[in-house]
């Protein structure tokens, strides 16, 4: 391990420019840390930190030193880089008397600034949802990852109860845990792919002391200690299994606006719509994937009708397949406790709470 200085964090970002990353990382826009292109260190949301995240609730704040990565998630996670919202499949144009597809242009190479041990945790999740889409994967290729350990926790995080977080466990080219105090301002850089390490060599510093890992352990540590919420796993997908008529799904529902905030936000779903588009002339077509939500009627729309007409069934169905059937699909939760859902829910209606409630009816 290395302990880099501000200087050696901004050598990072030359670096990954050098190699033609683009540079993807969190921003301040809108009153939001948002995701988008960085050129710089100093474009991180240098000194802002988002304060008692809860239920419906988002507020960012000053801090009082120059931290800059002291603040948890925002409203966006790398799915978009990974899983667009929309995706151009394939495009065909007429060629004599039949159609030939265009020939799909590379990815851009990406490096991602700032990823999360939830979102890492995500990303891998889709990993395996994407296994066999050509698209993502190549998209998954190109895509360098800076993960940084959280030294602080948000008011609706529960990675800790999800086993993802806070330290990045795996996934990462580099992994950096920021130590911000008034005795220092450093960043202990691990390595976690021969690309990281090689990238991690040519830059400078100097190596790790063991005060240096001693206070990055102890930081990370602080952040699992004060989560803002908890889910108990524990036998919970079988508990929502023998639920599924339960009068809790109505009693969600009539709180429940079905806008689908909490399936944009969170950092696995990928319910998707695919559209054919023609042209007017007919010389030309393609077919589009668009981010969809189970939450939208028309989502679960078969030749009769919708299957889920009602928001406590569409409720009952985001909620049961996050926790419970995603384990018989993929292995997984779909959960990492990142806790977009609860706090960009208008309503603040809140995963944890809702999984308590079924289990203990």
């Amino acid at each position: 391990m290395k302990r880099l200085t501000l200087d050696g964090l901004e050598a990072l970002f030359a670096a990954l420019r050098g190699q033609g990353f683009e540079l993807i990382g969190p921003q301040l826009r809108d009153a939001a840390l948002v995701l988008g292109p960085l050129e710089h260190a100093a474009e991180l949301p240098v000194g802002w930190t988002d304060t008692a995240q809860d239920g419906g609730r988002y507020r960012l704040a000053r801090r009082p030193d120059r931290a800059h990565f002291g603040y948890v998630v925002g409203p966006q996670s790398w799915k978009r880089y990974l899983f667009p919202p929309e995706e151009v499949l394939f495009r065909a144009r007429r060629s004599g008397e039949g159609f030939a597809l265009d020939p799909a242009e590379p990815p851009p190479r990406r490096a991602f600034i700032g990823v999360r041990a939830c979102d890492l945790a995500a990303i891998q999740v889709q990993d395996r949802i994407f296994v066999h889409d050509p698209g993502y994967q190549a998209r998954r290729a190109a895509a360098f990852i800076v993960a940084v350990n959280c030294t602080e926790a948000g008011g609706t995080c529960f990675c800790v109860s999800q086993d993802t977080g806070p330290q990045a466990r795996g996934g990462f080219d580099l992994a950096l845990t920021e130590l911000c105090t008034d005795a220092r301002h450093a960043f202990v850089a691990e390595a976690g792919s021969a690309a990281g390490a090689a990238l991690l060599d040519a830059l400078p510093g100097e190596a790790a002391d063991a005060a240096d890992l001693a206070a990055a352990r102890d930081a990370i540590a602080h952040a699992a200690a004060h989560m803002g919420r908890r889910l108990d796993n524990a036998g919970l997908a079988e508990a929502l299994r023998a639920r599924l008529e339960h009068p809790h799904w109505q009693q969600v529902a009539e709180r429940c606006l079905s806008c689908g905030n909490c399936t944009m936000v969170c950092p696995t779903c990928f319910c998707a719509n695919v559209e054919d588009r023609a042209s007017l002339d007919g010389d030309s077509a393609e077919r589009v994937r668009s981010w969809d939500s189970c939450f939208n009627l028309e989502h679960s729309y078969i030749v009769g009708g919708n299957v889920r007409s009602s928001g406590a069934a569409r409720y009952r169905q985001w909620l049961t397949h996050k926790l419970a059937h995603w384990h018989d699909q993929f292995g997984v939760s779909g959960c990492t406790g990142c806790g977009r859902c609860i706090t960009w829910c208008p309503v603040g209606i809140d995963i944890t709470a809702e999984a308590a409630a079924l289990r203990a009816g």
